[in-house]
C-alpha cells in the first residue's frame, strides 16, 4: 500500500495552467496566438501531467507499492516531475540521463532525492544516447526485482494524461482552436492531442515541431545540442497520422524563439518553447486571417540559463559569431 496518494498536497496542483494571448510577440499579424503555460505546473513543465498519470495508474493497478523502485530514462524534465512526486510518495526514484541533461536539471532531480545514472557513451550501433539509456534502464530493472519503469516511450498513460487533462482545459478556456502547435520527442503530448482532436471530431490542424537531426518523421539523423525536441529513434508513441504538418527547427531557432518570447512577452521559457515559437514565425505567412492558434510552452527557462540564455555558450556551442543584444534588441 502507498501511504499517501496523488489527489492531495503538491500533486493536487498539477494542471489548470493558464492560456495567455501572445499579443505583443505576434502584433501586426491577422491571426491570434495563445500560449499554454505548462511551465506553471509545480515541477516546472508539461511532464508533470504524464508523471502523475503514469504513477497513479500504476498504483491503481498494483504495479507500484511502497517498496517499489521507480525508474525512468529522461533528458531532464520528466525526471524532475517524477522525482518530485516520488519524493511526495516516499518512493525511491532512479533517473537515467546522458551528458546533454543540463546541470540545473540534474541538481533539481537530486534535490528531490532522485538518484542519477549517467550514461556516458552513446549506443555503438546507432550513435544515439536513447538506446544506451534504455539499455541501462533494463540493467536497473534486473538489479532491483521490485522496480517499475514508467516508460514514457511506450506507456499509453503518457499520452492519455494530455488527452484527459490538458486538452479539456484548452477546450474550456478557448473552445476549438484552428491550429495546435507542439514540440515532439517521446510523442506523448502530440499523441494525446491527436486522440482528443479525433474523438471531438474537430477540424483543428495539428502541427508537430521537430528538431533538425531528429528521425521521428523520417528526417536525416544529425547532432542536437539542446534537449527537449527530437529523437534519434522513432518512439513507440508515434503513429503515421500523428501530425498534419511537420516543421523543423534548429538549435539556433530555439534560442531565437526563447529570446523573442522573453523580450516581447516577458516569458522565460525553455528550449522547446523557443522552437515552437520559431515554428509559428516560419509559418506566419501561411496561417489564415482570424485563425486561433495554441502553442504549448512546456518548461521553464531557468533551467537553461547556462545554455540558451548564455551568449558565450551560444557562440561557442552553436557557432553564432556575433553577440546577442540585451532585452529590447534583436538577434
Amino acid at each position: 500500500m502507498i501511504r499517501v496518494d496523488l489527489t492531495r498536497g503538491i500533486a493536487s496542483t498539477i494542471g489548470s495552467t493558464p492560456l495567455v494571448e501572445l499579443k505583443q510577440l505576434f502584433a501586426g499579424y491577422s491571426f491570434t496566438v495563445y500560449g499554454k503555460l505548462e511551465w506553471m505546473n509545480p515541477a516546472g513543465s508539461a511532464k508533470d501531467r504524464p508523471a502523475k498519470y503514469m504513477l497513479q495508474e500504476a498504483i491503481r493497478r498494483g504495479e507500484i507499492t511502497q517498496n517499489t523502485v521507480v525508474i525512468e530514462s529522461s533528458s531532464g524534465n520528466l525526471g524532475i516531475s517524477l522525482a518530485q512526486l516520488c519524493c511526495y510518495l516516499e518512493l525511491r526514484f532512479i533517473c537515467v540521463i546522458d551528458p546533454r541533461t543540463t546541470k540545473q536539471h540534474r541538481r533539481i532531480i537530486e534535490s528531490f532525492g532522485g538518484e542519477l545514472e549517467l550514461v556516458q557513451l552513446p549506443d555503438r550501433d546507432t550513435g544515439e544516447y536513447l538506446p544506451a539509456r534504455i539499455q541501462r534502464v533494463q540493467e536497473l530493472l534486473r538489479r532491483f526485482p521490485d522496480s517499475y519503469w514508467t516508460n514514457q516511450y511506450e506507456n499509453p498513460d503518457n499520452y492519455k494524461a494530455h488527452k484527459e487533462t490538458m486538452m479539456p482545459e484548452i477546450a474550456h478556456q478557448l473552445g476549438q482552436p484552428d491550429y495546435m502547435i507542439c514540440g515532439v520527442s517521446s510523442c506523448g503530448t502530440i499523441r494525446g492531442i491527436r486522440e482528443y482532436i479525433e474523438e471531438q471530431r474537430w477540424d483543428t490542424q495539428l502541427l508537430a515541431v521537430d528538431a533538425v537531426g531528429s528521425v521521428i518523421f523520417g528526417g536525416p539523423k544529425g547532432s542536437r545540442k539542446l534537449p527537449g525536441l527530437g529523437a534519434g529513434i522513432v518512439p513507440r508513441q508515434y503513429k503515421p497520422d500523428i501530425a498534419d504538418q511537420v516543421v523543423y527547427v534548429t538549435d539556433m531557432d530555439c534560442v531565437k524563439g526563447c529570446r523573442d518570447l522573453m523580450r516581447h512577452e516577458a516569458i522565460l521559457a525553455g528550449a522547446s518553447s523557443g522552437g515552437v515559437i520559431s515554428a509559428v514565425q516560419k509559418l506566419a505567412h501561411r496561417i489564415p486571417s482570424g485563425a486561433k492558434c495554441v502553442v504549448l510552452l512546456p518548461d521553464r527557462g531557468e533551467r537553461y540559463l547556462n545554455t540558451i540564455y548564455d551568449d558565450q555558450w551560444v557562440q561557442q556551442e552553436l557557432g553564432f559569431d556575433r553577440p546577442f543584444y540585451q532585452v529590447g534588441g534583436t538577434l
